[in-house]
Formats: C-alpha cells, structure tokens, sequence
C-alpha cells in the first residue's frame, strides 16, 4: 500500500498504535516499509514509497 494509504487508515482508525504494539481492527500487525531504492543504504520508516501489513497474532 502506498504511504498515502496507510495514513488514511491512522486517520479513519482502522490501524492504530498502542501499547501492544500496531493493531488493525484488533489484530496485532507489523509494518514493513518498502523502499525502492538500493536496500544497502539505511533508510528511514517514515520516509518509505509503499508499506507491507503482516498480520502477527489472532484478535485479542
């Protein structure tokens, strides 16, 4: 998903942060930032083209 995308979804409340850690409509998710430049260089999460949701536990 685009950078745009998961914005969207912090402001509508779909994904949130808390405690736990990033939580999508109550599942435990990671995000991956996805850079499409050389992946030698360090880059900054915030400052990634597109983003990857890995869903990481049941809802709780």
């Amino acid at each position: 998903m685009s950078k745009e995308e998961l914005l969207n979804m912090f402001e509508r409340e779909e994904l949130k942060d808390d405690s736990k850690g990033w939580l999508l409509n109550g599942m435990k998710v990671e995000i991956v930032a996805i850079h499409e430049t050389d992946p030698k260089y360090l880059h900054d999460v915030t400052d990634a083209q597109y983003y990857k949701l890995i869903c990481r536990e049941n809802k709780i």
